[in-house]
Order: structure tokens, then C-alpha cells, then sequence
């Protein structure tokens, strides 16, 4: 058994690893007639519920959609407003997350993020690089097929030099060149704010992931809500392209599926 906490199964019913997109920050201002802006204050308030809930649960890592490749194109102010959002979370949250055992990272591309908020960045993993009871991992200017392209383009460079030949490709070795290879991938996903769908996020890691939506507004996010979650996923049996029979006669149920039908 790994001694990393991130890979280590977690208590029945519990998820490894949760993925969120925190969305309905907007909705939520517009329907109280206050700026948007407002909304992603108030969703920055809920990123701390569900940290802590993660913390309480077990759960080893949680991945944030935060700010998607497709969010620069929004207008011009209500970007510079996240922006400044952002980098006043990083230097007021980082220290606090430290002594909780929480380690940072950032995915994407922070290339188009400015100097300060990039060097924010580095200073939060440095500080938190040696946690292991939370993975926090951060999406950030983050786009699926971004992350899947990159990964190809690293095999390539690698054919080029010949260190690498066309024919030992496969899906593990492309699987290692995508954002988060290290952990597991994402057991359950959650999505606030209404829409059924994944916009672009995380497309390969979640290809076996449990997937479940809310009306809820991500600041109207709470502990009743993510339990509902939790007691659903717990419900579910995780079968991987196998039949039921299968994965009960192959010892392959994961502690969620050990009491399901």
C-alpha cells in the first residue's frame, strides 16, 4: 500500500478524489440585483466549505474548475475583477491552508496569467509542496482539449528526438502527460448551478468518473448539499465496462460498490 494519503482508499462511500465546477456565481448576484462581482465573492466563500468538507470526509484530493481557457473572452472588467480576486485569495488563504496540510497546485495555462499573480502561484506550491492530507489542485485558464494537446505535443517532441517510437504510444503513456497523472482520477464529480454538462473539463481524466448535477448556485453551496452527493455516489456501482456479475466475481468493487446491488 502507497503512503501517500492521496492514493490511499479512503473510508466506504467516500470518494479519492472530487472535481467541481463551481458554477451560478453570476446568477446568484443578478437574482439579489448586485454585481456580478458580488457572486464570485460570495463563491470564493464557498471554495472554504467545501475544503473543510473534504477535510472532514477523508477525501484526498479536490480539483477546482476555477477559471476555464474560454473565460478570458468574457468582458474585460468582470476578468480584471476575478483577477484581482484571485491573487487576494493567494496571498490571504496560502498560510492557513499550510497548517492544515493542504498542498497547492495550479493547472493550465498560467503563461497568460500576469506576473504577480504567476509568482503568487509558485509560492503557494513551494510553501504547501510537502502536505499530503488534501490535494488542492486548482484549474486555471484550464481547457480539456488544451490538456489532452499539450500531452500529445510532449510525446511528440519526445518521437522527434528519438527517445520515444510512434508504436510505444498508448493510453498509459499518454494518460502520464496529462494535468494530475499522479493521482488517482476523479471518482465523483459535481456541478452547481444547473447545466448538465462538463465544459471542457478534465475530458480525459474524466472518462469513469460518477457524475452528479445540482440547481444549487455554487455560493449557495453547503455541507447538506455535498452529503447528498457523497450518499449518492455511495449508492452507485462503479462498474468500469464490466457487467455487475463481473465485478463481483472479479473482487473489483471499490468500498462504494461493496454494499450495492
Amino acid at each position: 500500500m502507497t503512503s501517500d494519503p492521496a492514493k490511499t482508499p479512503p473510508a466506504a462511500g467516500v470518494p479519492r478524489h472530487l472535481a467541481v465546477i463551481m458554477d451560478g456565481n453570476g446568477r446568484w448576484a443578478e437574482r439579489r440585483r448586485r454585481p456580478r462581482m458580488i457572486g464570485h465573492r460570495a463563491g470564493a466563500r464557498a471554495v472554504n466549505v467545501c475544503i473543510d468538507f473534504c477535510l472532514e470526509r477523508g477525501i484526498r484530493a479536490l480539483t477546482l474548475f476555477a477559471f476555464s481557457s474560454e473565460n478570458w473572452a468574457r468582458p474585460e472588467d468582470e476578468v480584471g475583477a476575478l483577477m484581482k480576486l484571485f491573487l487576494n485569495a493567494l496571498e490571504r488563504e496560502v498560510e492557513e491552508l499550510h497548517r492544515r496540510g493542504v498542498r497547492i497546485r495550479f493547472i493550465g495555462e498560467r503563461e497568460r496569467f500576469s506576473e504577480a499573480i504567476r509568482q503568487r502561484m509558485e509560492h503557494a506550491e513551494s510553501v504547501t509542496a510537502g502536505n499530503e492530507r488534501l490535494h488542492l489542485n486548482i484549474a486555471a485558464s484550464y481547457g480539456g482539449r488544451w490538456d489532452i494537446a499539450q500531452a500529445a505535443r510532449s510525446l511528440a517532441e519526445d518521437v522527434a528526438a528519438g527517445r520515444l517510437a510512434p508504436a510505444d504510444i498508448d493510453e498509459a503513456l499518454l494518460g502520464s502527460r496529462v494535468a494530475l497523472s499522479e493521482l488517482p482520477p476523479p471518482d465523483l464529480f459535481i456541478r452547481t448551478g444547473g447545466d448538465l454538462r462538463i465544459s471542457n473539463f478534465l475530458l480525459w481524466q474524466l472518462a469513469y468518473t460518477e457524475l452528479w448535477f445540482t440547481e444549487r448556485l455554487w455560493p449557495e453551496l453547503d455541507v447538506a448539499t455535498l452529503q447528498t452527493a457523497l450518499d449518492d455516489y455511495a449508492s452507485r456501482q462503479r462498474r468500469f465496462g464490466l457487467t455487475g456479475a463481473q465485478v463481483a466475481a472479479a473482487g473489483l468493487a471499490t468500498p462504494n460498490e461493496e454494499n450495492s446491488e
